[in-house]
């Protein structure tokens, strides 16, 4: 079984994109056919159509996802994002990713992800909570703390997670706080969890950069995306004594090789809603960004962004994957060929499914842990799951990303050969 996807097609469709890894990896894996056919696809999908009645009165209807790939091991888990570009496609190979990065750091999660489509810029507060509960509302068969536990992911936030809490504890008839992760603290949320994912990635730019015998206050980064991954990351890595020296965003990139002033420019974006004017660096054309000298580039915005078209002049040491899918399957070569140190999404930004699974346990619990506790706890899991992976890679000899897709679909179908098809 191989796909036998053109070129553009794994370019600009993240599920082709996934598959086309997958089956290398299951390949090389010697999977079982049957088990290859179990964990190719998604377990479960589900389209609706929201009514959803606007301020003004009129009645409009959004397209929703939610797929769960795999439960083999656990609940599903994946967040839920808001955006007028949500495809189904997108919202399967989510699913997926988030299957394989729960298996590689070891956590009894499978894989879900939901989306709808919307321009969130455009609805009200009050639009934006009908169409969550109602979203939840038709849910509800489908997720729970045993089943499927929804978390933020672009465009959807604490507030929302509160929403789809409260709905789901109206219909239950009691409050389940375990039913969604990324919750304000008050509701049952984890201390750390905001920053996790970019806290996650420091952590594997430490354990990279002492593979390749860099040190990390001569080791240059540019970070793609500004948001809770990218924001927190440059925050985080700034803190430990990297030189981040620039910073790309929706509308345009800002540079300086010297350093940014991180604090300075989250308090200069915070007031103009912008990076372009920090009088701390030079205005950089987004594209421009991606491809300048640097020892890590870390994209943490969308899917697609290194792609055949910019690999070959990608010039880091070390990529990062703090977003989902940011380098297409058909650049992975051109990367591995550069001899660039890939840290694949499923590894390197999997330290907010680990916050998220502590914080399930907490409010399962009913026991809060201190921030220290749960930092601590990341570091161990992100620690072992990095040098697992190379480990598995070297081994193997294979890349970062087939390793780790490796090391996810032996634990998973593991637990399928255990548990039986049941029938």
């Amino acid at each position: 079984m191989s796909t036998t996807a053109p070129l553009e097609t794994l370019e600009s469709n993240p599920w082709e994109s996934q598959e086309a890894r997958f089956n290398l990896a299951a390949q090389k894996l010697n999977l079982d056919e049957g088990l290859w056919r179990v964990l190719r696809y998604p377990t479960r999908e589900i389209t609706l159509h929201i009514p959803v009645q606007m301020d003004d009165g009129r009645v409009e209807v959004f397209t929703a996802y939610r797929v769960q790939h795999s439960v083999a091991r656990g609940p599903g888990k994946g967040g839920i994002r808001y955006a007028p570009d949500v495809t189904l496609d997108e919202v399967r190979a989510l699913a997926s990713w988030m299957t394989w990065k729960c298996a590689v750091v070891n956590i009894p999660f499978g894989g879900a992800k939901g989306g709808i489509i919307c321009d969130p810029r455009l609805l009200s507060q009050g639009e934006l909570e009908r169409l969550t509960r109602r979203y939840t509302a038709e849910l509800m068969e489908f997720i729970g703390p045993e089943r499927d536990v929804p978390a933020p992911d672009v465009n959807t936030n604490e507030q929302v997670m509160a929403w789809i809490m409260d709905t789901y504890s109206m219909h239950a008839r009691h409050t389940v706080t375990a039913v969604v992760t990324g919750k304000p603290l008050d509701l049952g949320g984890s201390r750390g969890r905001r920053e996790a994912t970019g806290r996650g990635c420091m952590i594997v730019c430490d354990q990279a950069i002492k593979k390749l015998g860099l040190e990390r206050s001569r080791t240059r980064v540019i970070v793609q995306g500004f948001g809770n991954v990218g924001g927190n990351a440059a925050q985080l890595l700034a803190r430990a004594g990297y030189r981040v020296v620039g910073i790309d965003e929706f509308d345009g990139g800002i540079h300086n090789p010297k350093g940014l002033d991180i604090p300075a420019l989250v308090e200069y974006r915070a007031a103009n809603g912008t990076l372009q004017g920090f009088p701390g660096g030079e205005a950089i054309p987004r594209a421009e960004l991606l491809t300048m000298p640097c020892d890590i580039l870390l994209p943490a915005a969308t899917e697609n962004q290194i792609t055949t078209r910019n690999a070959d002049r990608i010039q880091a040491k070390i990529v990062c994957e703090g977003a989902n899918g940011p380098t297409t399957a058909a650049a992975d070569e051109i990367l591995q060929d550069k001899k660039i140190f890939v840290i694949p999404d499923i590894l390197a930004n999997a330290g907010g499914v680990t916050v998220s699974y502590f914080e399930w346990v907490q409010d399962r619990q009913g026991y809060f842990w201190k921030e220290a506790e749960v930092n601590d706890q990341l570091q161990h899991i992100m620690e072992a799951s990095f040098q697992d992976v190379v480990a598995y890679a070297e081994r193997h000899q294979v890349n970062n990303r087939i390793a780790a897709y490796m090391l996810a679909i032996d634990r998973v179908a593991f637990s399928i050969k255990l548990r039986g098809i049941y029938a």
